[in-house]
C-alpha cells in the first residue's frame, strides 16, 4: 500500500528537531531509518500529518568512549554497530544481537534509536539494553534527562517518552574486562521477529559464575529482566541443575501470546531455552574463568 499523505520536515539540529515535534504535536512523527514506521505507514496503521526526518542532524551520530561507558547515538545503524571494532572488543553481545535484526538491506538503514524507543516488545535491542543496564537519553522542551532501560518500557508501543521528547542517545557503561555475553535468537526465517530470545552478560572467578544479568525478548509485552534466572546461577559452575533452574526461573516470568511463530506454551518453553543456550555460551567467552 501507498502511505497516506503528509509534510515533510528535516531539520539540523536537535533543538530544532524537538521544536518541530513540541509545535506540530500529536500528529507528527520522528523519521530516522524508517524500518519500523514506514511499514506501518504504508498499512495505514499510522498516519501522521507531518513526518520529522533525523536524517540530517549530526548530534545524533557516532559512537564514542565517555568516562565508565560508551555513547551511541540514536542515528547510529545496525550495520555501523556491527561494524564498530569498539563495540566488537568492548560490547559484542550488541554485535550478536544486530546481526540477527532482519536482514543486511534493513539493517543498513535501520537505527539504534528506531529499535529501542518505539517500544515493539518484538525489537532485539531492548532486552539487549535492559541486561547492559544502559540508560537512554531523552531530550525535550525541558531539556535533556535519562532514563534506564530497564523502566522505559511500560506496554507494547508505550513507554516513558513524553509528548515532544526525542530518543538522541543510549549510554552505556562497560562492563570490566573478562566478561561473558551472548544473545540467542530463536526464529522462523530470516528477517522475522524472535519466537523467543534471550540475553545474557556475566562474570566468573575460579570457574563460579559471579555476576549475571539475564534478559527476555518478545514473550512478554515488554523486553523482561529475569532477575530470579540471574541470582541463581550465581555462585555455580553452571551445570546441569543449575541451568535447568534459570530456565524454568525464566519460563516462570514470560508471557507470551500465541501466533504464527507458535502456542503460547511453545514460546515460552523456547524462552528457557534460549536462556539457557545464552548461558552456556556466555560462560564459554569468559577469559581467564
Amino acid at each position: 500500500m501507498i502511505p497516506g499523505p503528509f509534510t515533510y520536515h528535516r531539520p539540523a539540529s536537535i533543538e530544532e528537531a524537538v521544536g518541530l515535534l513540541v509545535s506540530l504535536g500529536e500528529e507528527s512523527r520522528p523519521l530516522a531509518g524508517g524500518q519500523s514506521l514506514i511499514p506501518m505507514m504504508k498499512l495505514r496503521m499510522a498516519t501522521p500529518e507531518h513526518l520529522v526526518d533525523l536524517g540530517g542532524v549530526a548530534g545524533l551520530k557516532g559512537i564514542d568512549v565517555e568516562p565508565g561507558g560508551i555513547r551511541i547515538g540514536a542515528a547510529v545503524t545496525q550495520a555501523q554497530v556491527i561494524g564498530s571494532a569498539l563495540i566488537a572488543d568492548r560490547l559484542p553481545i550488541l554485535r550478536d544481537a544486530a546481526l540477527q535484526i532482519a536482514d543486511p538491506q534493513v539493517r543498513t538503514r535501520g537505527t539504534i534509536g528506531g529499535n529501542v524507543a518505539n517500544g515493539d516488545p518484538g525489537n532485539d535491542m531492548p532486552a539487549v539494553m535492559q541486561c547492559l543496564g544502559a540508560s537512554y537519553v531523552l531530550a525535550g522542551p525541558s531539556g535533556e534527562r535519562s532514563v534506564a532501560a530497564r523502566d522505559f518500557y511500560l506496554g507494547p508501543y508505550f513507554t516513558l517518552l513524553e509528548p515532544g521528547e526525542l530518543l538522541v542517545a543510549v549510554r552505556i557503561p562497560l562492563p570490566s574486562a573478562g566478561h561473558g555475553q551472548a544473545y540467542e535468537k530463536l526464529k522462523r526465517k530470516i528477517g522475522d521477529y524472535a519466537t523467543a530470545a534471550a540475553a545474557v552478560i556475566l562474570s566468573a572467578t575460579a570457574g563460579r559464575i559471579a555476576t549475571a544479568s539475564i534478559a527476555l525478548t518478545n514473550v512478554a509485552p515488554t523486553p523482561l529482566l529475569a532477575e530470579e534466572a540471574a541470582r541463581l546461577v550465581v555462585g555455580t559452575s553452571l551445570d546441569a541443575a543449575t541451568l535447568k533452574a534459570a530456565s524454568a526461573a525464566a519460563k516462570a516470568i514470560a508471557d507470551p501470546a500465541a501466533d504464527g511463530r507458535g502456542t503460547a506454551e511453545y514460546r515460552r518453553e523456547m524462552a528457557g531455552v534460549m536462556v539457557a543456550r545464552a548461558l552456556v555460551k556466555a560462560f564459554g567467552r569468559v577469559k581467564g574463568a
